[in-house]
Formats: C-alpha cells, sequence, structure tokens
C-alpha cells in the first residue's frame, strides 16, 4: 500500500508573468508555470520525480 503526502507548497508571482514555486520541505524542488495551475502541475510533477530517485 503507497502511502500519500501532503507538502507545503509556496508560488510567488513574478513580475514579468507567471508564477514561481517552491517546496519548503523539500528545497532542490523549484519549478514554475505560466499560470497558477501550470506551476501548480510543474510543482507535482517535480515533486513525484524527487520522490522516485
Amino acid at each position: 500500500m503507497e502511502s500519500q503526502r501532503e507538502y507545503e507548497v509556496r508560488r510567488e508571482p513574478q513580475p514579468e508573468g507567471g508564477f514561481t514555486v517552491f517546496v519548503p520541505e523539500l528545497p532542490d524542488i523549484i519549478t514554475e508555470g505560466d499560470t497558477r495551475n501550470e506551476a501548480l502541475a510543474m510543482a507535482k510533477d517535480a515533486i513525484d520525480g524527487y520522490l522516485e530517485t
């Protein structure tokens, strides 16, 4: 059985547009997206990839 863990994700709007997203508990994860939803999806993919290694 695979357990699910939740991570706090912080996003910061960028002056030129888009959002930078980082995960305080996983400092290696910093990503970005053009929209809030895209940025969150990128963060989920980054977290999944990080945890697979």
